[in-house]
C-alpha cells in the first residue's frame, strides 16, 4: 500500500526519532536487486531501463546514509555471474549506466563520497574500467570521511582466491617457504589482501526484492554481519524501508557467531 505523502512524512520522522541515540551500523552493504522486475511491473517496454532507475536511486540511499552519519557503504552493482550469464545487450546497457553514474554523479570532484572499487576491472569493457579508475582518482582527495565501494565484476569466492594468491606471492617474495606461510597464516593476513582491505566489515547487509541469499557478495567480510531482506524492488526501496532496516538492526543483540 502506498502511503499518502503527509502520512509517509509523519511516519518517516517517527522512525528517525526512534533511531536517535540508537546503535547504527558503521558500514552497510547493499544488494540492489529487482531492477528488471520493477521495470516489468511498471510496464516499461525495455526492462533494461530498470538498471537506469536503480543507479539513480543509489544516490538517494547514499543521502539517507549521510544524514545518519553512516560513513561506509558497499553497493553490489554487478557480479561475475551477471557478466557471464546475462545477455550481451543487457550487459552493454548496464555498463553504460555505470559509466554515467560514476562520471556524472559519484565521481565528480565535489563528491562527498570517496569512491572505491571491489572486483576485477579486467572483466569489464575498457571504457567502463577507465571511467571507474578516473572516478577513484577524482575522489581520492575527498575529506568527508565517507566511503562508497562499488562491487562490480565482483565475486566473493574469487576475491578470497585472489587474496590468498597475493598473500602467497608476497610471502615468497620475502623469502618465506610455503610451509612457513601456512604455519603463521592469520585471519588478518588474508584480510589485508582483500579488495576491501583497510575498510571495516559490513555491520548490516540489506537485500531488496524479497530474495534471501547473499549471492556471492562479500563472503569473507559478512561472516558476522546482520542481514535484512526487504520485499521492495530496488528502485521502489523507500526511506521508510531503509529506516525499518536500521530499526531492526538497532533492536538486535549482535553475537558475532557466539
Amino acid at each position: 500500500m502506498r502511503l499518502a505523502d503527509p502520512v509517509y512524512a509523519l511516519y518517516t520522522r517517527r522512525l528517525r526519532r526512534r533511531l536517535d541515540g540508537a546503535s547504527l551500523p558503521r558500514h552497510i552493504g547493499l544488494i540492489m536487486d529487482g531492477n528488471r522486475r520493477w521495470a516489468r511491473k511498471q510496464g516499461l517496454p525495455d526492462t533494461r531501463m530498470g538498471h537506469r532507475y536503480g543507479a539513480e536511486h543509489a544516490e538517494n540511499v547514499l543521502r539517507w546514509c549521510e544524514s545518519l552519519d553512516i560513513r561506509h557503504v558497499t553497493v553490489f552493482l554487478c557480479s561475475t555471474e551477471n557478466l557471464q550469464n546475462r545477455r550481451s545487450d543487457e550487459i552493454e546497457f548496464l555498463m553504460r549506466v555505470v559509466e554515467d553514474l560514476v562520471t556524472d554523479r559519484l565521481g565528480r570532484p565535489d563528491s562527498r563520497w570517496r569512491l572505491h572499487i571491489a572486483g576485477s576491472l579486467d572483466l569489464l569493457p575498457d571504457t567502463t574500467a577507465a571511467a571507474l579508475k578516473q572516478a577513484v582518482e577524482t575522489t581520492r582527495a575527498c575529506a568527508t570521511g565517507a566511503h562508497v565501494t562499488l562491487a562490480i565484476g565482483y565475486g566473493g569466492r574469487q576475491e578470497i582466491i585472489d587474496a590468498f594468491r597475493d598473500l602467497l606471492y608476497e610471502g615468497v617474495s620475502h623469502g618465506k617457504t610455503i610451509g612457513e606461510i601456512a604455519d603463521n597464516l592469520t585471519v588478518d593476513d588474508l584480510a589485508a589482501h582483500l579488495y576491501t582491505a583497510d575498510q571495516p566489515d559490513p555491520d548490516l547487509v540489506i537485500r531488496t526484492s524479497g530474495e534471501q541469499r547473499l549471492s556471492n557478495f562479500l563472503l569473507w567480510q559478512t561472516a558476522y554481519s546482520e542481514l535484512h531482506f526487504c520485499e521492495a524492488y530496488w528502485p521502489a526501496f523507500r526511506e521508510i524501508d531503509f529506516l525499518r532496516a536500521l530499526r531492526s538492526y538497532a533492536d538486535r543483540h549482535r553475537r558475532y557467531g557466539a
